[in-house]
């Protein structure tokens, strides 16, 4: 197996390994700045393959930031080895996720980040949106990098198989797909609807993003406001509805 690299927007760059044994793409992030912002690190025995993927735009060693949603495997599985290979780095999620889970997991400590919080680390200035069970934990929260109008979204528009970097059309037709396909799987209550869901997809669609990157499957360049809220209308039908796909 190898990481691909793709540019998906000026200074964004999608780390894709396709694993197999699961039929699913997991896709990093990196911005590459003057405090460069990973988002995702992927399983620990991702970790060389991610690692060779960043050394192609990077010096590694040279990470300040690891982003991720929610604690979770292919979210921050590798994030210790992250933090020794980055002397600088350090571990940005919610104020939930640092207290509950990454301070007593990391080797630092993480940053806690308050909801519509912003930093910069350079060109990029990234935005953290609280959003507790979406995709799912009650930890998790997602990153919109304002400059380049980048969402990294998760779990969100999840796409099973091989797929193509980035595209313009497609994701929500696949994501509705798989959405259904897991109702009438084995894992059919992995994203949780409860009376905020709606409300939180609603704003992430105010937004307006040009690109969303998803952590599995296709990218996404276009109207990034318009594919939220019909992603939202799949989700409110099917997950909002108890009878559906049964």
């Amino acid at each position: 197996m190898k990481s691909n690299v793709t540019e998906i927007a000026p200074a964004i760059y999608r780390i894709s390994t396709f694993q197999p044994e699961f039929r699913i793409q997991f896709n990093q992030f990196l911005i590459a700045d003057d405090e460069p912002f990973l988002m995702h690190t992927g399983f620990r025995h991702m970790f060389p393959l991610t690692l060779e993927g960043v050394a192609t735009v990077i010096d590694p060693a040279t990470i300040r930031w690891v982003g991720f949603s929610h604690f979770e495997g292919d979210e921050c599985g590798a994030l210790n080895d992250w933090l020794q290979v980055a002397p600088h780095a350090q571990a940005v999620c919610s104020l939930v996720g640092a207290l509950v889970n990454v301070n007593d997991f990391a080797i630092r400590p993480a940053r806690p980040l308050n909801d519509n919080e912003v930093f910069e680390i350079g060109q990029h200035r990234l935005r953290f949106l609280s959003t507790p069970h979406v995709p799912h934990g009650w930890d998790a929260g997602l990153f919109f990098e304002e400059s380049e109008r980048t969402l990294f979204c998760s779990d969100l528009f999840f796409q099973p198989g091989e797929a193509e970097p980035l595209v313009e059309s497609g994701v929500v037709e696949r994501a509705r797909e798989a959405i259904i396909a897991g109702i009438n799987g084995p894992m059919p209550k992995d994203m949780p609807y409860t009376h905020y869901t709606d409300q939180t997809l609603q704003r992430l669609a105010e937004l307006n993003p040009q690109t969303l990157a998803t952590m599995h499957g296709s990218s996404f360049r276009g109207d990034g406001r318009a594919a939220i809220l019909d992603l939202a209308t799949i989700v409110r039908e099917t997950l909002g509805n108890p009878d559906a796909g049964v």
